[in-house]
């Protein structure tokens, strides 16, 4: 365990980037919102249908999720009828796909039923399922003991004295 570790009781949380993140994304509705922008739901009434939930909770995560920067409105018009918003990812909500891909693939090996996953991903062009994995920059797989955490920027003290 690196010397930070040990010490975490002389710096502060409030700055720290899982918290900040579930902020934007950490209720299950937002997630689900975010799967299936992935899958290429646009239209608020495919989102609330396939998500499960009612059109006042699609509606505040929708915003949520947009003023978040995930996700943006375009408009949309049917023949004879009213213009309407859709949406679609943006880079920073496109970033977020490891992340589900990760989800996914923990829920397939802990928590799908007797009949397996309901879904496998594969690679288009190759044809191969996809899997997260954590990589270091030089092509390394990462578990979780191969790790050592450092201090950054960010990182506020609640005791100067032990910086």
């Amino acid at each position: 365990m690196s010397d930070l570790l040990e010490d975490r009781d002389t710096w502060s949380m409030a700055n720290c980037s899982i918290a900040r993140a579930l902020a934007v994304v950490g209720t299950k509705s937002a997630l689900l919102i975010m799967r299936e922008a992935f899958f290429g739901t646009r239209r608020f009434d495919d989102f609330a249908r396939r998500v499960g939930i009612g059109e006042p909770a699609t509606a505040a995560r929708l915003k949520e999720l947009t003023a978040a920067g995930l996700l943006e409105r375009f408009p949309y018009q049917e023949p004879g009828q009213r213009t309407r918003s859709a949406y679609r990812l943006t880079a920073k909500g496109r970033d977020l796909y490891p992340v589900i891909m990760a989800l996914r693939q923990w829920g397939d090996a802990w928590a799908s039923d007797e009949q397996g996953p309901p879904l496998t991903v594969r690679h288009r062009d190759c044809g191969a399922p996809v899997h997260a994995v954590l990589r270091c920059e030089n092509g390394h797989d990462i578990t979780p003991g191969d790790s050592v955490v450092d201090a950054g920027p960010g990182l506020i003290r609640t005791d100067p004295e032990s910086a």
